[in-house]
């Protein structure tokens, strides 16, 4: 595989990689309404930037309550574990800041990949820019 590294930062720092991320999967690949997405929260939140090479692929947030979302992969990186590594960097993020718990939405086809980082689905599922999701749970021993 090729050289991997993740990055965190504000959104002032990585909002301009992180956006661009976001736009091509959730805007343009799952037609998720603007006004959804730019929802005004980012700037409070920590943001992280996974790059392959010298390429921005993915990027997650972690709000300040606990919650980790935007979590994207662009199309071409998909599918080589690079996922897990966004994810462990954001856990390791969250602890890091005395979070107990960590919370998510997660897609319902993306349950499978959540659930080996040892997120619980919860509750019934529920439509978030009308694609079908569950609220998921990871506490931290």
């Amino acid at each position: 595989m090729s050289e991997w590294q993740v990055t965190s930062g504000d959104w002032q720092t990585l909002g301009s990689a992180c956006s661009a991320i976001r736009k091509v999967v959730f805007i343009e690949e799952q037609s998720v309404p603007q006004a959804e997405e730019w929802d005004g929260r980012d700037p409070q939140c920590l943001h992280f930037l996974l790059h392959v090479e010298d390429r921005a692929v993915g990027t997650a947030r972690l709000l300040p309550d606990g919650h980790i979302g935007r979590v994207a992969i662009l199309e071409e990186a998909r599918g080589q574990g690079l996922g897990l590594y966004l994810m462990e960097a954001t856990l390791v993020a969250a602890r890091e800041a005395g979070h107990h718990a960590v919370h998510l939405d997660a897609q319902t086809y993306a349950i499978p990949f959540y659930e080996r980082l040892g997120f619980i689905a919860h509750g019934d599922e529920f439509l978030d820019a009308n694609i079908p999701h569950y609220h998921m749970s990871l506490h931290f021993q």
